[in-house]
């Protein structure tokens, strides 16, 4: 394989079935060596192995918690791993949500809501914009998604409805999620001048994974294409975003599906 082939990070795959699991195999299908972080070393494995054994190039960094200690290590070990790749699409795709009554959510709560959805994408981009600030633009040759689009690297964030809104059992969800859509919005106008995309996703409505199949317990729903978000959909639009040339870029993409209520 070639050394320069370019290099995809993803931070938050969940159980493997998913935004960030469906991204990473859409990334390695199109050539791109795929770095996974995450917590939970047995999804991540069981990732890897499967991406591995379809012909891709993956490597997995687990972390113990985002702080940005460990997501800074974690940069550290990949680049470490695939030194001559460069780094050109960043996705983050962590979370932590909790939906309850305003008196009824603990200070941990609200600590661990602001901790992995402000300040560990904040470390996150740190990372990947170091890195895309040590590039030159993009050339067709590396066999990346961007092609000649005239970019150093791409950074998306996955968002949600309550970036935009808040509602009866969101404020602690609401308040982070604010914070990483103006995070987002602040990271696209600085570093769009050096040719570097920053995207945000809003992602509205329900996506189809294992926990909402168990949650719901809804069959139909699960049958109804139109009813429900499909991960891989959702993977589809952010390698769109990569390929978006330097003369039409989004900031922003809201996904949701055909029939959602919005």
């Amino acid at each position: 394989m070639s050394s320069v082939r370019p290099l995809f990070v993803v931070a938050g795959i969940g159980n493997g079935t998913g935004t960030g699991a469906a991204t990473a195999r859409l990334f390695a299908k199109s050539g791109y060596r795929v770095a996974l972080i995450s917590r939970g070393p047995e999804h991540l494995n069981k990732l890897a192995a499967e991406l591995n054994q379809a012909g891709g190039e993956v490597a997995t960094f687990p972390l113990k918690d985002y702080t940005p200690a460990s997501i800074k290590s974690a940069f550290a070990s990949l680049k470490s791993h695939w030194p001559s790749s460069p780094l050109r699409v960043a996705l983050f795709n962590a979370g932590y949500g909790v939906w309850k009554p305003f008196l009824d959510i603990t200070e941990d709560e609200v600590r661990e809501s602001i901790d992995t959805n402000v300040v560990a994408a904040f470390s996150f981009a740190r990372a990947a914009l170091l890195e895309f600030t040590k590039l030159e633009l993009e050339t067709a040759n590396e066999g990346g998604a961007a092609g000649d689009a005239r970019k150093r690297g791409t950074l998306i964030f996955t968002g949600a409805t309550a970036a935009l809104r808040g509602n009866t059992l969101t404020s602690a969800f609401s308040a982070s999620k604010f914070g990483i859509r103006a995070l987002s919005q602040s990271l696209a106008k600085e570093f769009g001048k050096q040719n570097i995309h920053v995207a945000h996703s809003i992602i509205d409505g329900n996506i189809l994974t294992d926990r909402t199949k168990s949650r719901r317990n809804d069959p139909s729903w699960e049958a109804n294409q139109d009813a429900r978000l499909d991960p891989d959909a959702i993977a589809k639009s952010y390698l769109h975003l990569v390929r978006q040339d330097s003369s039409a870029w989004t900031w922003e993409i809201d996904l949701r599906p055909a029939h959602e209520k919005w």
